[in-house]
């Protein structure tokens, strides 16, 4: 087996989460978080559409955790990100933290917005 070093430049992975909080670049976050090339801080969650769309021409997809299960994206909330131009994956928290931190590792251009379990 051959193992390599993982290097997450300026971005944070996700290394740990419970009820309520992430744990993203060795800090604890409660509440809905939001992190990517331009660091890590609280989102505004399903309603905070503009620190997402400003994430446009700065990453390639964004990843949406809903929560402990899969849920759709308001409509709204849909139409403006795709007017922005972002690619957007929308699954579980705990699955796109997961699927966030193996592209990161592979130096992708992405993001990710995490609501709670």
């Amino acid at each position: 087996m051959r193992l390599n070093e993982i290097t997450f430049t300026d971005a944070k992975p996700v290394e740990g989460y419970g009820p309520g909080f992430f744990r993203i670049g060795g800090e604890v976050y409660s509440g809905p978080v939001l992190t990517g090339p331009a660091g890590t801080g609280p989102w505004g969650g399903l309603d905070d559409a503009a620190a997402l769309t400003d994430l446009a021409g700065r990453i390639d997809v964004l990843f949406v955790g809903t929560g402990a299960d899969i849920a759709h994206l308001p409509e709204t909330l849909q139409t403006q990100l795709e007017e922005a131009g972002l690619g957007i994956e929308v699954m579980a928290s705990p699955a796109a933290a997961r699927t966030y931190n193996i592209l990161l590792s592979e130096g992708r251009r992405i993001a990710l917005a995490l609501l709670p379990v």
